[in-house]
């Protein structure tokens, strides 16, 4: 009695563990890897910095102020008004000095500044791009083991019958043990590949918490609908439209021109104002110096490090620019041969799903039948199980391929 209550609970407990287990579908992962991957953290930091360093692009330069002593002799007697009215030598100074700022650099600057933070923008869509691939990559193949388990769970129940049938001929003399053994090893090829199945189920859960950054240890089950999807050619204006790294490629293009007319603004004079007052020793009168000041950076021996900079942007956004082609041209390659491989895997999987598996199922019906009837044997039953069964498993191959195919082509179209 005991051990039957102990039973009941462990059950109860075991169907409520099961029924808490949340099934999320692929776009409840996509969803919590963009709000929780620390890389996109990281991007939004980086973007906020650089959003607040642009706030101060156009201050102006801090004021210089200096204090001391002024064209005042060494010897202090000499600082007091003479007894025959002479006055002191000697000054003490205050001084302030800004230099004014050139407005057009601090547009310049200001526009370089604002527009910094577009290139990790585009940056983090393409990271999180990368991120969505490698979460449906991992989520498909968690799928496809799914299905490969419920394989494996009709396999047992097939190989079970087939081994309770020959033992219950050989009792009544009804037939022989010839290929019962091999039976009783294929039950147990079963349990061994159902154990590497569940491992590979584990590690998948273990790389979809890893991107969702949840703890690992969290168990959840996943919605095994999938969609085979139809794409069409994708040109280069498409790509350049929608591919987050070629938008980051243009925005740093833009970057690098708004840092060459910032360098060009430069080259402008500066302007900057000077005032001196100093309090005179021993009746000297107070006085003042007022002076405006220049910058002249166009003068050949200071403007060369500037031209040099221009210069060396001018080929950066040539650089980039080629990069830019390249990436569309690798990119263009890339949709041409997954579209080809597609609709190649397309045949084949509509080939296992309609004739092949079909087939190769009533063959397997047709030899259970004769076994049943006594007039077929043991091992062409086997036989015939072990073809469906491998066929079966080459299909989900097949299927996980296809799915694969379309996770990068997602990828190269960056597509949800």
């Amino acid at each position: 009695m005991n051990k039957l209550l102990i039973t009941l609970i462990i059950s109860i407990l075991s169907l409520r563990e099961g029924q808490a287990q949340p099934v999320m579908k692929l776009d409840d992962i996509l969803s919590a890897v963009q709000s929780n991957h620390p890389s996109l953290k990281m991007y939004d930091a980086d973007i906020r910095s650089m959003d607040e360093a642009a706030k101060g692009a156009k201050s102006w330069m801090p004021p210089e102020l200096s204090t001391g002593f002024w064209m005042t002799p060494y010897n202090p007697s000499l600082w007091k008004k003479m007894a025959d009215g002479t006055p002191g030598m000697g000054q003490y100074m205050i001084s302030a000095q800004q230099m004014l700022p050139n407005k057009k650099e601090q547009e310049a600057n200001a526009r370089y500044m604002q527009a910094a933070s577009a290139v990790s923008r585009e940056s983090k869509q393409a990271n999180l791009n990368g991120l969505y691939a490698a979460a449906k990559k991992s989520y498909y193949t968690w799928l496809i083991t799914e299905k490969k388990i419920r394989v494996l769970d009709e396999d047992e129940r097939l190989l079970n019958f087939m081994i309770q049938s020959t033992e219950i001929r050989y009792k009544n003399n009804l037939g022989k043990l010839n290929a019962y053994y091999k039976a009783k090893a294929a039950l147990a090829g079963i349990e061994n590949q159902r154990i590497m199945l569940q491992n590979e189920i584990r590690q998948q859960q273990i790389m979809l918490n890893t991107l969702m950054n949840r703890s690992k240890d969290m168990t959840f089950g996943i919605d095994t609908i999938y969609t085979i999807r139809d794409y069409q050619p994708a040109d280069s204006s498409y790509l350049v439209q929608a591919r987050s790294d070629l938008k980051a490629i243009d925005k740093n293009i833009q970057l690098t021109y708004l840092q060459q007319n910032l360098e060009q603004s430069k080259l402008k004079p500066q302007f900057g104002i000077r005032y001196d007052h100093m309090f005179g020793f021993g009746g000297l009168p107070m006085q003042y110096s007022l002076m405006a000041m220049v910058k002249l950076p166009i003068a050949a021996w200071s403007s060369k490090s500037y031209k040099a900079n221009i210069e060396s942007l001018t080929w950066k956004a040539e650089s980039l620019k080629e990069q830019k082609q390249l990436v569309l041209n690798e990119a263009t390659g890339q949709i041409s041969g997954i579209l080809a491989g597609l609709d190649n895997k397309k045949k084949q999987v509509s080939l296992y799903e309609e004739k092949i598996i079909p087939a190769l199922q009533k063959n397997y019906q047709t030899m259970q039948l004769s076994y049943e009837q006594n007039t077929g044997e043991l091992f062409e039953l086997l036989d015939a199980w072990e073809t469906l069964n491998m066929t079966q498993l080459e299909y989900l191959g097949q299927l996980q391929e296809l799915l694969n195919m379309q996770v990068e082509m997602d990828k190269v179209l960056q597509q949800n």
